[in-house]
Parts: structure tokens; C-alpha cells; sequence
């Protein structure tokens, strides 16, 4: 749980003690009040995230985050796909045929790999 999270749990564990002492009359009062301090947090949260947005990447932590996604997905795809293809070249060309697929998947990776190096480069 992060710091902003701690924050409204403190926040609605208060409402929720005052509404018990002050009763149920007050009710709408708290709750309007915990909703307006959710909406600061939100605002304040938002803005934050903009700020980041704007500044755009700063550092080696957020190269290497960026575009986790895309890079993940592709790595499932290349090890989804090479399964059935070992399969292939191993039974048409035994050992000679696993290492040509193997030398084409890596080539694959490889030149993904480097396009996103050039990417950041430019960056």
C-alpha cells in the first residue's frame, strides 16, 4: 500500500469514528467531506502523473520500462512460435534444421532488439 493509500485509509477510518460519535445526522456532512478528500488525493495524484508525462523519461529505470509490453508480448511470441518450429527443422533436418531455427529466432530477437536501441538512441 502506498502513501497515498495509507492516507485515505486514515482518512475514512477517522469518518468512520466521527460518524459513530456524532450519529447518523451527520452522516451526509462526513461522507461529503471524505469524497472532497478522495477528490484532492485524485487531483493531486493526476497532476503528479502529468508532471511525470511531461518531463518524459529520465534515466536508465525508465528506458528499461518503457514499452515492457511490447517487448514482453514479442518474447512470448518468439518462444511460442519457436516450439513447433525446432519441431520442423529437428524432423526435416535433424540437428542441422534445429540449429538453422535457432540461428533464425535469434536473428529475429536480435534485430527487434536493435530497433529498439536505435529508438532510445534517438530518444
Amino acid at each position: 500500500m502506498d502513501a497515498h493509500a495509507r492516507e485515505l485509509k486514515k482518512e475514512l477510518d477517522a469518518t468512520l469514528d466521527a460518524r459513530r460519535e456524532l450519529g447518523p445526522e451527520y452522516e451526509a456532512a462526513l461522507v461529503d467531506s471524505f469524497v472532497e478528500k478522495v477528490d484532492t488525493q485524485v487531483r493531486r495524484r493526476l497532476a503528479e502523473d502529468r508532471l511525470s508525462a511531461a518531463r518524459g523519461p529520465a534515466g536508465p529505470s525508465a528506458m528499461a520500462d518503457g514499452n515492457f509490453g511490447e517487448r514482453f508480448g514479442f518474447a512470448i511470441v518468439t518462444l511460442v512460435l519457436a516450439i513447433p518450429l525446432s519441431a520442423i527443422g529437428a524432423a526435416h533436418a535433424h540437428l542441422s534444421g534445429l540449429l538453422v531455427t535457432w540461428a533464425g529466432i535469434l536473428g529475429v530477437n536480435f534485430v527487434h532488439a536493435s530497433k529498439r536501441l536505435r529508438r532510445i538512441g534517438k530518444s
